[in-house]
């Protein structure tokens, strides 16, 4: 699998299309805000022959704080360590060295970050959070 940070050759029909009709966390999402999403976000798309079969992205200052989100793999490409191979790409991205704190949320791939160092917080009573579940819909 190729990867790249191009946003210029990501399919945003299949991401969106993801997002909004398979994906747990995203139903619903409007094309307009994963274009937005996209402009304002560090992405990772893999391509195999020419096309686009992963995305991730991360909200990032690039210096102190990420947030690694909008991971998926299509489903007929599980399986095959190209999760592993994005996630890698992810961590080794020049410019999310030496990042403080990275955080994610996943509640079904536990397993996969856990190989790359991602931990429950250490205070989970200092997080806070404004969560609109349904906002999408």
């Amino acid at each position: 699998m190729q990867i790249t940070t191009d946003k210029d050759v990501l399919d945003v029909p299949l991401i969106h299309d993801f997002l909004s009709t398979t994906s747990p966390w995203a139903q619903g999402i409007p094309l307009e805000t994963v274009q937005r999403s996209i402009e304002h976000s560090l992405c990772f798309g893999g391509f195999i022959d020419g096309r686009q079969i992963a995305f991730a992205r991360v909200v990032t200052d690039r210096a102190t704080f990420a947030y690694l989100m909008d991971v998926f793999v299509l489903p007929d490409y599980r399986g095959r360590g190209y999760s592993r191979s994005l996630i890698e790409a992810v961590q080794n991205h020049p410019e999310l060295q030496n990042i403080r704190r990275f955080l994610l949320v996943s509640s079904s791939a536990r397993g996969l970050y856990e190989k790359f160092g991602f931990r429950s917080p250490v205070k989970p009573e200092a997080f806070m959070e404004i969560h609109r579940p349904d906002i999408y819909r």
